[in-house]
């Protein structure tokens, strides 16, 4: 262990306040400060808008300087913690009843409450309850409408937001909180502070159906007495309230019905008008969060007045491109939605408690769609849904307070930031928190695994490429084809070739995980592998890979057998976002995708429960949804060991056996980092050591990049003056220098029987960890000073290598695998009548004869790695663009394809400008040499023209001369640098190439060859030959060989 290197991250008790933390000045080694770590924040690395202070709610952090610090909640904090040591003055006898209760020594170790429960609960009761001079001086912004709403009668509300990390237990802070403000409102009937209705929204169906256990009617069984909140003698004042628990999905307005089929507009209900902006296309559609309607799906809607034109756009040619269009739609009256969502249990009380959990959803949208926003989601309509959500949910809660008034609300969330469409405020973290217990506050009190990223690897890059793999992939490794431009979308099958290294790191560490918990624990659950995808594309290829065996072309099967699903057994499911989306509402379309509902919320658990009679207690549906199917009772999520999902997976999603994530996706925000890694932080163990202290349970994770660090602003300085032009072009009066040359698109092949390989001239394959990293070393998360994750910070530094993968695969089970790939698809270009059983031997010898002498393997890589993409493709690419017919053994040579329609090039067709530097020289048709060096090329061109064995020459600059060669699974041009014609009674040419270093040299110089090799073979274009000089002053000494050659 290094002498930075702190061997204990986990510093307190999980049931008492932090006493200590550790602190990380960048560059120095981590110091174990006393007290409580700051509340704080950092804007993302990617944020446009910059942060500004708000006196009391959010300053600029002193110790942290990147950071800000929330001041409200540090405050409370103190006062909280003041108030508690005094006795809660202020309290009433039934709060002060419940504080003791929770906090009582002697409660059964199972059910004692973690400090950040007791904590948040503490200081929802401290603003209601306190005495008023804790509270002087406090103030926690409303949550107030916008000007339009406010002149519909809505008013703002008060809320309280208590950002707590995954898995520090929210749900029984809810309870806590409920059974509190119904208890003293039985108590009191007539103090405003307390409630006895308390409305329950969130996110999902899977959320709304766990937090049943809410509901008091359920006794016993409720949270109340499960995790011991409340007295069982109070349990039947208790049931005198009503706590009802709704997705956001019901908050929004339904259309009356009317009983018809008629297709004529409804016109029954509230009328609500809305605008928008329609789009005139090819196609009716939405994408993007944009309408696109046909010219005549729009004149048909004008028609039946479903919307009335307001504005309308053309292009230059008079053509409808745009019109704002504005629609009337009639809906049920806020009074009708009120009691819909309340109930008539609840009759026409007022004053209801309102508790938004995953509250991140919840907020005012505050302008318009912004198309920045888009990889901030997945799939094109994501971003809407999520706006929307927050929308309706904010919303329906002010048709709520209008009409029944809200008392207060309580927000939970991990990340109650802002996502986006509010302008400044975005990433920010709602004004209303008033308490923390985050992720890194929840690590060092051992509440949640500890997540591991990537902090250092082969390549000596500041930030490792497997930190944030889409990053890294994107921006260093593809090809622009394969990006596909700014507004599209990357090939599926290169993000894979790139992501296959690091999900055999992590998926060899998963079998040897699975392995040993099946030789030497009673818990027979699997653990849970998960990947997370930009879109359904994506997800769609890793997951026929992983699951399926089904490997696109190019890239190696999986080889993890323990994911692959067989024999009617299911290890890997693909979630789609459709899929979340519809089971989410409580809406499936299909039976499939409730099914999946099923899946996903028995992940990791083995039996369902059972009544007093060991019955087992299905969900509601699932039997006769199984019997309809044909699939067996038993937990359908049983036996998954790996997830291939789109987006963050659904919220409330409560598996705690997730034990490596792959982030495959940008990520624009610390909600999304959190919302992602919360999937895998739920811990299996809550047993406590001798000192009171959990144990560390860790979460592997790579690309889910917890970086944090603010935009630095680019320095600009004058704009330079506009640089002089040149007009490059051939001259007429020097016709006899001209030079022809034939343009090759590809190449043909005859063979019978034998293949070959000019096994001197084949480019070698290096495998450079500075390239593709090997091994990289994972640290738990803990930020400096700086916001930057830190390599000295708390806890063990693990290395993740290719180790336990290498050592189950053999060189020979590569060969095999990859001559058997080769030969079918080589066989099925049409360069060979060969059957696959006579090609195949011939490809075995070929491909170990490359493995064992043109393969180098810089340690820590090893040979190995060719099981592995992007080695794997390149090695057959390297391959493929080496076999020839044996001509040695009577095959007829490869020739040219030659381009059918544009005919040999010239250089009388060269006319073009330039702002380059140009030098003027003789034996050139063209009147100058144009140079993309500063020097190099220049000095080239000075040899080559006062050379004696040279009769013409042209930079290949505008020429249009060009070698095709794959590499990288793309079509590349390869431009050589100069055509030499060289003196002598034939046509004679030599194709020169002048440089220094270039990764690709060896590629371009096998396709060159190749190029010479198939022209000459044709004979039509006279004899050609290829050289690089690495100097300039080498190119004499060339031309004086191939002119001693002829």
């Amino acid at each position: 262990m290094s002498s930075f290197e702190v061997s204990e991250p986990i510093l307190n008790s999980p049931f008492q306040e932090p006493q200590s933390y550790w602190y990380i000045c960048e560059g120095e080694p981590p110091v174990q400060k006393d007290g409580r770590r700051p509340s704080l924040i950092f804007p993302p690395r990617d944020q446009k808008e910059a942060w500004t202070e708000v006196p009391g709610i959010i300053r600029r952090s002193a110790l942290y300087p990147a950071g800000f610090e929330l001041e409200l909640v540090n405050d409370l904090r103190e006062r909280v913690k003041a108030w508690r040591q005094q006795g809660w003055p202020g309290a009433t006898r039934t709060t002060l009843e419940l504080l003791q209760y929770w906090r009582r020594e002697g409660r059964d170790p199972r059910k004692r409450l973690f400090f950040a429960q007791l904590e948040a609960a503490e200081t929802i009761i401290f603003l209601k309850e306190a005495r008023t001079d804790f509270l002087q001086g406090i103030t926690v912004p409303r949550d107030e409408p916008g000007e339009q709403q406010h002149e519909g009668g809505y008013a703002g509300f008060e809320r309280y937001a208590c950002k707590m990390a995954t898995g520090g237990g929210k749900t029984t802070v809810m309870a806590m909180v409920a059974a509190w403000s119904i208890l003293n409102k039985v108590s009191s009937r007539a103090d405003g502070r307390f409630s006895d209705v308390v409305l329950v929204v969130c996110p999902n169906v899977t959320i709304r159906s766990r937090l049943g256990e809410l509901d008091p009617e359920r006794g016993e069984a409720s949270l109340y007495r499960t995790r011991d909140l409340v007295p069982g003698n109070l349990m039947p004042q208790l049931r005198q309230g009503r706590v009802l628990v709704t997705n956001w999905h019901k908050l929004q307005p339904q259309s009356p019905q009317t009983g018809g089929t008629s297709a004529k507009v409804t016109r029954t209900g509230k009328a609500v008008k809305t605008t928008e902006t329609i789009t005139i296309g090819a196609k009716t559609t939405t994408a993007r969060g944009r309408r696109y309607l046909t010219l005549d799906d729009l004149q048909r809607q004008i028609a039946a007045g479903m919307i009335e034109v307001q504005e309308e756009a053309h292009d230059k040619d008079g053509s409808l491109k745009t019109v704002k269009v504005s629609a009337t739609r009639y809906v049920e009256s806020d009074t009708a939605l009120v009691e819909r969502v309340l109930g008539r249990e609840v009759g026409g009380k007022q004053n209801v408690l309102v508790m938004n959990d995953e509250a991140h959803h919840a907020y005012r949208i505050i302008k318009e769609r912004d198309e920045k926003e888009d990889d901030l989601f997945g799939e094109d309509e994501e971003a809407d849904e999520f706006f929307k959500e927050a929308t309706v949910w904010i919303d329906g809660l002010d048709k709520i307070h209008k009409l029944r008034g809200i008392n207060f609300c309580v927000d939970l969330s991990a990340t109650p930031y802002y996502l986006g469409r509010v302008g400044q405020e975005t990433n920010k973290p709602f004004p209303w928190v008033v308490s923390d217990f985050g992720l890194i506050e929840a690590i060092e009190s051992g509440l949640v695994k500890i997540p591991q990223l990537a902090v250092r690897d082969t390549t000596g890059a500041e930030i490792p490429g497997y930190f944030n793999i889409w990053k890294w992939i994107i921006e260093e490794k593809l090809t622009p084809a394969e990006r596909g431009g700014r507004k599209g979308s990357p090939k599926p099958e290169a993000i894979l070739k790139y992501a296959h290294t690091p999900i055999a790191m992590l998926g060899s560490l998963w079998e040897d995980q699975f392995k040993e918990q099946l030789g030497n624990s009673d818990d027979t659950r699997p653990p849970v592998f998960i990947i997370v995808c930009k879109n359904t594309k994506i997800a769609k290829v890793i997951y026929e890979w992983i699951g399926e065996d089904n490997p696109p072309t190019g890239i190696p099967s999986c080889k993890l057998e323990e994911f692959r699903n067989r024999d009617g057994k299911i290890n890997t499911i693909r979630v789609d976002s459709k899929v979340v989306h519809e089971t989410d509402t409580g809406e499936a379309k299909s039976d499939e995708s409730r099914w999946m509902r099923f899946t996903l919320d028995t992940i990791g658990r083995q039996h369902w429960p059972t009544d007093q009679q060991d019955r087992p207690i299905y969900p509601e549906d699932f039997e006769a949804l199984a019997g309809k199917l044909g699939r067996p009772l038993t937990p359908p999520g049983r036996d998954v060991r790996c997830i291939v999902s789109v987006g963050m997976l659904t919220e409330g999603w409560d598996c705690n056996t997730v034990a490596h994530i792959i982030g495959l996706r940008p990520f624009m925000s610390q909600l999304l980092c959190e919302q992602v890694v919360g999937r895998g932080l739920r811990r299996t163990v809550y047993d406590v050591d001798a000192d009171g202290k959990l144990s560390e349970e860790v979460a592997k994770v790579l690309g889910v990049p917890f970086e944090v660090i603010p935009l630095k602003a680019n320095k600009q300085g004058p704009v330079p003056p506009p640089p002089k032009r040149n007009h490059i072009h051939a001259i007429p009066e020097k016709k006899d220098f001209e030079i022809r040359f034939p343009r090759v698109e590809g190449y043909t092949q005859a063979i019978r029987n034998r293949i070959a390989v000019d096994w001197e001239n084949v480019a070698p394959l290096v495998m450079e960890p500075g390239r593709i990293p090997p091994e990289v070393e994972v640290k738990g998360l803990s930020v400096n000073n700086e916001g930057r994750l830190s390599l000295s910070g708390p806890g063990r530094i693990d290395e993740l290598t290719l180790q336990k993968f290498r050592a189950s695969r053999r060189i020979q089970e590569l060969v095999f695998d990859m001559a058997r790939g080769f030969a079918r698809t080589y066989a099925g270009h049409g360069n060979t009548n060969l059957p696959v059983h006579i090609l195949f031997p011939q490809l075995v010898a070929i491909i170990q004869r490359f493995l064992d002498v043109k393969v180098r393997a810089i340690p820590p890589a090893d040979k190995k790695d060719a099981f592995l993409s992007p080695y794997y493709g390149w090695i057959i690419e390297r391959l493929q663009e080496s076999i020839r017919p044996d001509t040695a053994a009577g095959e007829a040579p490869e020739v040219p394809i030659y381009e059918a329609n544009r005919g040999p090039g010239s250089t009388s067709d060269v006319d073009y400008w330039t702002s380059k530097e140009v030098r003027e020289v003789i034996r050139s048709h063209l009147n100058y040499v144009v140079a993309d060096t500063k020097r190099w090329e220049q000095s080239a061109a000075y040899y080559i023209d006062k050379h004696a064995a040279v009769e013409a020459f042209a930079k290949n600059s505008g020429l249009g001369f060009a070698i095709p060669y794959f590499d990288n699974g793309q079509h590349h041009d390869y431009i050589p640098d100069f055509i030499i014609r060289l003196k002598g009674p034939s046509q004679r040419y030599l194709i020169l190439e002048t440089k220094g270093y270039d990764p690709l040299e060896e590629v371009k110089k096998q396709a060159a060859i190749r190029w010479v090799d198939a022209v000459n073979a044709d004979g039509a274009f006279g004899t050609w030959a290829y050289d690089v000089a690495h100097k300039p002053e080498d190119i004499p000494g060339k031309l004086n060989r191939f002119m001693a050659q002829a």
